[in-house]
């Protein structure tokens, strides 16, 4: 197949260059950028390899325009693109192929909602009821479907794969409090004081706490998608020194008592034939045993009426460009897992 990404320059688009690189049902890949179009592929990343030119020297191995793009007919495109400057890039393609959307113009479905967290109108409210949300795990039928799909963000991923099997349950209630902390590529190859070296090193904060952060609205619908749910959010999340990588820790309170054993065996059943979850239970996860990863190991720890849940993820893999991978093996009927790896670096 032909598979495009736009916006290849940003973290996201370089990732995904090199899982679609060694992706086996992809024969040629459609680097685009709307910045550096034209630029030979090896002079703008450094990193890639020269096996990158088998997929890319249709089209000179260089950086393409939205219109050659276009032109090309690709079976598939990823975007990967500011929020707010996705929905109109990507407009020649809606209708005519699958668009994998990795910034937030889909993700929300209340258009008063979307503008309220966004602070301006949803760019093409017309397609957000079309859009399906693509949590791999949970969506797969709809996914299967879906000609535009909305790549869930890094916290809400995170986030919601730990509490979605037990809100179907019926285990907790009440208010749960999120507490996430994520590496600075989170926020992109963007040049910005809070970034640089001196400024992170040897510091952590929070930031946006309790209900103002933008993806506050978009795990409180993940959890309202279970029939039946009344759980409400508090989501803090905090920036840490680290180049990629994201934990986080959840507080809920339970309806009755339960055992360690009964939560893993509703887990066991949720994620038994999902390849990117992994149960650790007990064992407290780590993000260096997800980094580079598209896994999310999930572990608990029950504390009287209350569950402590704790999961991790690399933000630029399962958390962006993997996850956007594994909905793409979904919706075109490929092994889940082919192109992405699982293993943990060392």
């Amino acid at each position: 197949m032909k598979a495009a990404i736009l916006g290849t320059t940003g973290y996201t688009g370089m990732i995904l260059l090199r899982l679609l690189c060694g992706h086996r049902e992809v024969r040629e890949i459609l680097p685009g950028s709307s910045s550096q179009a034209g630029s030979p592929l090896m002079d703008v990343d450094r990193g890639l390899s020269r096996s990158i030119r088998a997929k890319t020297e249709k089209n000179g191995s260089r950086l393409l325009t939205t219109e050659e793009i276009a032109a090309a007919k690709p079976d598939v495109v990823f975007a990967a693109l500011p929020h707010l400057a996705s929905a109109a890039v990507c407009a020649p393609f809606f209708g005519n192929m699958p668009v994998i959307d990795l910034s937030a113009d889909f993700r929300i479905k209340d258009p008063v909602l979307f503008e309220k967290t966004y602070k301006e109108k949803p760019p093409r409210p017309d397609l957000l009821e079309k859009a399906v949300y693509g949590l791999a795990e949970w969506s797969a039928p709809e996914i299967k479907k879906a000609d535009l799909i909305a790549n869930p963000g890094c916290y809400p991923t995170a986030t919601l794969l730990p509490l979605l099997p037990l809100s179907r349950a019926g285990l907790l209630t009440g208010m749960v409090i999120t507490n996430a902390l994520s590496g600075v590529s989170g926020a992109g190859r963007s040049i910005k004081q809070t970034y640089l070296f001196c400024e992170r090193s040897e510091n952590t904060c929070a930031y946006g706490p309790g209900k103002k952060h933008r993806h506050q609205p978009e795990i409180k619908q993940g959890l309202d998608s279970i029939p039946g749910s009344a759980l409400d959010i508090l989501f803090t999340p905090h920036l840490v020194p680290l180049k990629q990588g994201m934990q986080v820790t959840t507080v809920a309170e339970l309806r009755r008592p339960v055992t360690g054993g009964e939560i893993g065996a509703i887990y066991s059943e949720a994620y038994a034939d999902k390849p990117c979850i992994e149960l650790t239970a007990e064992r407290i996860p780590e993000t260096l045993h997800v980094r580079g990863s598209n896994r999310c190991d999930i572990g608990w720890h029950i504390e009287g009426d209350r569950i402590i849940l704790l999961s991790v993820i690399d933000n630029l893999v399962k958390g962006a460009s993997g996850q956007a991978v594994q909905n793409m093996n979904i919706r075109f009927g490929f092994d889940e897992t082919e192109g992405l790896p699982l293993h943990g670096e060392i």
